[in-house]
């Protein structure tokens, strides 16, 4: 084959390649301005879209929070602190040991996770990352804007204490928060 031919071979395989780009920008253009994709909370996604926001979320996730420390030494003050924290801002989503998600929480998509089933699955950096930081189109607001640094270490802190908590311990960790305290305004 001379070079001819290579380069003709070529130019037919980029051509081929930028038709296929343009046809599926088409068909994403044309679901985008049509309303193609059923937004409605009430239906469950299909697998490929939970796969592919599961796989971004995670590594994402992963990427973002390996460029943080976090703090020596967690004290019982600090988890103690996280579960009354943890208990206005987070419970009511994400439940606890013997404490189901609040009703309302149940029509949520994707569907709130139960922190006591899958914070094994999570570095203490990336729970404190998602914590601050919230996640689009989840529901999961971002904390670090109304919360200083050292609360959101101690949600986290006392979010990858729950898998092994039971339903007793959960209950007698953290005390309810009072109308004055820092969140109170911000709880969502």
């Amino acid at each position: 084959m001379d070079k001819r031919e290579l380069r003709k071979g070529s130019l037919l395989v980029i051509a081929g390649v930028a038709g296929v780009l343009v046809v599926l920008a088409v068909i994403g253009l044309v679901v985008v301005y049509t309303g193609g994709y059923n937004v409605a909370a009430t239906e469950q996604h299909t697998s490929f879209t939970r796969w592919a926001f599961d796989t971004t979320l995670r590594n994402s996730v992963r990427n973002r929070a390996s460029g943080t420390t976090a703090p020596e030494g967690a004290t019982p003050e600090m988890i103690a602190a996280g579960g009354t924290e943890y208990k206005a801002t987070c419970q009511h989503c994400h439940a606890g040991p013997g404490v189901e998600r609040a009703e309302w929480a149940s029509g949520m998509r994707p569907r709130p996770p139960h922190l006591a089933e899958v914070a094994d699955e999570w570095k203490l950096e990336e729970v404190h990352w998602i914590a601050k930081h919230g996640i689009r189109l989840t529901g999961m607001p971002a904390f670090g804007p109304s919360h200083d640094d050292r609360t959101l270490w101690n949600i986290a802190l006392f979010v990858k204490r729950l898998p092994a908590m039971t339903p007793e311990e959960y209950a007698a960790t953290g005390e309810p928060a009072s109308e004055g305290s820092s969140h109170g305004e911000n709880a969502h």
